[in-house]
């Protein structure tokens, strides 16, 4: 049985705002905004090249619980240059940190940012992605696959 993890619903206080936040200052992509039913509205924006994306809702009922704005950390974006991507998202106004190498071989550096809730992000340098990317690297995987 194959899996894939394709959403992850991220808890905030206010959907327009980290709408805003995610797409003017983070750079993703807004896929849907709309009310899926009465009085719940679903927000999906996917970070670009990215086959996962965030989802931001409102009025939805989560049976196994429901998380709380601001207690999500650890969720890790991946680029293939720090420098480059701390530029960019400096530029766009996102407070993130500077990349700071943690270990020489790749994979080792790394930035981190908040949402205005308090939801941390890592950005972890991955070179290799630069000429492998993680969506192609798993179309071509399927297409391999009998």
């Amino acid at each position: 049985m194959d899996m894939a993890l394709e959403v992850i619903t991220l808890p905030v206080t206010d959907i327009d705002r980290a709408k805003a936040f995610y797409q003017d200052k983070v750079g993703f992509h807004v896929d849907i905004d709309t009310e899926v039913m009465p009085g719940a509205r679903v927000v999906q924006l996917t970070p670009p090249g990215s086959g996962c994306s965030i989802a931001l809702a409102d009025g939805i009922p989560i049976p196994t619980g429901t998380p709380q704005p601001g207690t999500y950390h650890g969720l890790q974006l991946v680029v293939a240059d720090a420098k480059a991507a701390y530029e960019e998202l400096t530029a766009r106004g996102l407070e993130v940190s500077e990349p700071v190498q943690y270990a020489p071989q790749d994979g080792g550096t790394f930035m981190h940012f908040t949402d205005p809730d308090g939801n941390g992000w890592a950005i972890q340098e991955f070179r290799e992605r630069a000429t492998k990317p993680l969506h192609k690297l798993m179309t071509d995987l399927a297409e391999q696959t009998p």
